[in-house]
């Protein structure tokens, strides 16, 4: 049977990354698809792992040649999604997790009508930003931009079909894996998964 795609999505700071390594941890049958990135690695990021980190010719030619599902310039850095390898995850049978912004989530619905979608809040702006500026990694410049950015992306929440708010970690976790385990329990899932169990319904 077909895996299930779940995307999540959040505005820089909200604490997505750290939720979605929490949620790989708990529960090993969920795979974390890696993007395509023009932005440079974080401390301790590697190549091949959070991000494939590319420069900005190599990403535009690969989008020319349609191999990305979808992509966006967010914060003046490009991302994307390898169509091809997300589809062989799918049809294999393997729960696949998106971490892409509102304008991929869009895009990739396209595709994958069924995917799940989880949006990430921040309790406040004023959290937000204390988050951003406790990294140590941006600039005021970038942080301002990322703030600025979150407005118009907590806008799209509404698109999505599940929202959780992070305000406490292990909170927000406990929600995020259930969410992960109430869609394993959809009906068509279910039906895929243990047919015996229906067997009586459709009989005469």
């Amino acid at each position: 049977m077909p895996g299930n795609l779940f995307i999540v999505t959040a505005p820089s700071g909200a604490g997505k990354t750290t939720l979605v390594r929490g949620l790989l941890a708990r529960d090993p049958q969920v795979q974390l698809s890696i993007s395509f990135t023009t932005r440079d690695p974080r401390p301790g990021e590697r190549d091949g792992r959070e991000y494939r980190f590319v420069d900005v010719p190599t990403f535009r030619a690969l989008r020319d040649r349609g191999e990305f599902l979808e992509w966006a310039e967010v914060h003046g850095n490009y991302y994307a999604t390898s169509k091809v390898w997300l589809k062989e995850q799918i049809a294999a049978g393997r729960d696949t997790l998106l971490e892409i912004d509102w304008q991929g989530a869009q895009q990739v619905r396209k595709s994958f009508p069924d995917a799940v979608g989880v949006f990430i809040l921040p309790p406040s702006l004023d959290e937000l930003e204390s988050r951003l500026r406790g990294r140590g990694t941006d600039s005021d410049d970038v942080i301002n931009r990322r703030l600025l950015g979150a407005r118009g992306e907590m806008r799209h929440v509404a698109e999505f079909d599940y929202v959780i708010i992070n305000n406490e970690l292990q909170v927000a976790l406990e929600d995020l894996v259930g969410v992960v385990r109430a869609a394993r329990l959809r009906y068509a899932n279910q039906h895929q998964r243990h047919p015996q169990y229906f067997e009586f319904l459709e009989q005469d």
